[in-house]
């Protein structure tokens, strides 16, 4: 068979709603691994929060931080980090309209202020992760992938045209990812394939969020998850059952590979 490239999200894909991965999804992944697939996470989640997945569903390559960071064989060879001096800016608006800020590095997430502080707490709730500690400082010890905002959908759209050097990426009802203009999952994927000799059309991505919807619209075969929204589905060539109910082994088996 030849070789293809699959790319999974975690939450909403790998993971159910108890953030536990299904047995089907277990044996999905074996499956594709003994018939000689590179098989790659694809998360905003950076390698911190991403480390329990990664060692317990055993992978070797992982695409964190929306695209920022990429790792093949566990060895990082892909980095795209926020622009420094537009991180300032965007942190001092952020602070005059009182709205909350943590930056995100590799191995640790920090709080730039205490805005928010409850809606910072439901947001990092969502993805089985506690509270974030506050360090001022950290964007001076660290390299930042990624900010996440955290305000709602009533102030969409309002920093978009002040900050062209970033795209922002509502990931839940209280916070923004904030990405590199240029970076996305979809682009690092696409950099991970040509980089190993597999070409666009060989690529399998199975999301459910909307920092899934340039993936799933650009690789070869993308397989939105039945707990997605429908504009989300709509980007892909295949939808499948919840990642409650076995959606990722009912795709595979589907598309042959199962």
């Amino acid at each position: 068979m030849k070789r293809k490239l699959f790319a999974f999200d975690i939450d909403g894909t790998l993971l159910g709603t108890d953030k536990q991965a299904l047995d089907s999804t277990r044996e999905a992944l074996a499956a594709l691994r003994k018939q000689g697939h590179l098989v790659t996470i694809a998360t905003g989640r950076s390698r911190y929060m991403a480390q329990k997945v990664i060692f317990d569903l055993a992978f070797d390559n992982y695409i964190l931080c929306n695209g920022a960071a990429a790792f093949l064989d566990h060895e990082q060879y892909y980095q795209n980090l926020l622009d420094e001096d537009e991180l300032l800016r965007f942190a001092a608006e952020l602070e005059k309209n009182e709205l909350g800020l943590a930056y995100v590095g590799l191995d640790e997430v920090k709080k730039k202020n205490k805005h928010r502080a409850n809606q910072v707490v439901e947001a990092m709730r969502s993805i089985d992760f506690h509270d974030l500690d506050y360090d001022e400082q950290f964007q001076q010890s660290a390299d930042i992938y990624q900010a996440l905002a955290f305000y709602d959908e009533s102030l969409e759209g309002t920093f978009e045209q002040q900050f062209p050097k970033f795209r922002f990426v509502r990931w839940h009802p209280e916070s923004v990812d904030i990405l590199p203009e240029n970076g996305s999952k979809a682009a690092t994927i696409l950099n991970l394939a040509d980089r190993v000799g597999i070409k666009q059309e060989d690529i399998i991505a199975f999301g459910d969020g909307d920092n899934d919807r340039e993936m799933l619209r650009e690789v070869g075969v993308g397989v939105a998850m039945g707990n997605a929204q429908p504009h989300v589905q709509r980007e892909a060539k295949l939808v499948t059952d919840t990642n409650d109910q076995d959606g990722i082994w009912k795709a595979l088996k589907e598309l042959n590979f199962i």
